[in-house]
């Protein structure tokens, strides 16, 4: 089974993405901000992080960074209602690390669609 860990400090936004993966057979965690995150990836191992990029304390990209310490090549989709704020660092992102971008707000189509995506 598929480990996913899911990080926005919109609490209600996270469970409605965490009840979508858990009906198509995923196990998933969810975090609060990037610390809170980065110690539920310590903890949880995912193959999978779906993180918001602005959230209080430590944002999406500073929790990848660290993350990236232990594990260069975990797949990444970020969110944001703002991605053109972060144009540079996200192109750097899917560069480098194939990572994967969602505007908020998307539907569970767009959602389904970048999984297999994410776990090639």
């Amino acid at each position: 089974m598929q480990k996913v860990l899911i990080v926005d400090d919109d609490l209600a936004f996270a469970q409605i993405l965490q009840e979508i993966l858990e009906e198509q057979g995923y196990e998933v965690k969810t975090a609060v901000d990037g610390n809170d995150g980065y110690f539920n990836y310590l903890l949880f191992k995912p193959e999978l992080i779906i993180t918001d990029i602005q959230m209080p304390r430590c944002n999406g990209l500073q929790l990848m960074r660290y993350i990236r310490t232990h594990d260069p090549r975990i797949r990444t989709i970020y969110m944001s209602a703002d991605l053109s704020r972060f144009k540079t660092l996200l192109d750097e992102e899917r560069q480098r690390y194939k990572a994967n971008l969602l505007a908020k707000p998307f539907s569970k189509f767009d959602l389904m669609r970048l999984l297999p995506q994410a776990e090639a």
